[in-house]
């Protein structure tokens, strides 16, 4: 079955082919597309802005969607960046991280996590929504160079690294946008 990825953010296409590289699911994205429309995310949820892209594009190309929104809470900001997780700072990851860092300058409880929500849309309007969770803190510096967003400061627990540091199979079989897509694979029995 061809369903298509709806985002542009091609760290996270390459993250969802590789944990359902086994299926019987054939991604296309719109980087493969050439579809460069900026679809708006104005929710007020995760789930609401997974939503509104994995319709939007189920629609416009009559075909299933993959769509989901990830961001970090930070329980010691009041759960932010949340919703506004790749756009904190308005410059890209680095300056997101370098934000929250200077934010919890002198905060000793920096408990955080992870979380996806992912919808599988149908043009039909039917629709499956799928949820992960990762829980840890955050770190007092950027370390390690593997993936992207705030993998270099988040420290999952039972771990004493960041996520960059870690190899790319921990976030393939843990992360929250892993948890979400191993859900979506057992509910299609896949």
């Amino acid at each position: 079955m061809k369903v298509i990825v709806a985002t542009h953010n091609k760290n996270k296409v390459k993250e969802i082919s590789e944990i359902l590289k086994d299926t019987n699911i054939e991604l296309i994205s719109l980087l493969d597309l050439n579809d460069d429309e900026d679809i708006i995310e104005d929710g007020d949820t995760f789930f609401d802005n997974a939503m509104i892209k994995a319709k939007h594009v189920s629609l416009k190309y009559n075909m299933p969607a993959i769509a989901d929104d990830s961001g970090l809470e930070i329980y010691a900001l009041n759960n932010e960046p949340g919703i506004n997780s790749s756009r904190y700072s308005g410059k890209g990851d680095y300056y997101n991280n370098l934000k929250v860092l200077k934010e919890l300058e002198g905060v000793i409880n920096r408990g955080a996590r992870f979380i996806t929500e992912l919808i599988f849309y149908y043009p039909s309007g039917e629709y499956n929504r799928f949820s992960g969770i990762w829980k840890g803190n955050i770190g007092y510096s950027m370390k390690g160079s593997n993936g992207f967003g705030y993998d270099p400061i988040f420290i999952p627990n039972g771990y004493d690294k960041t996520v960059a540091e870690l190899s790319e199979e921990v976030k393939k079989n843990e992360s929250h946008r892993a948890k979400a897509l191993q859900s979506l694979k057992k509910h299609y029995n896949i």
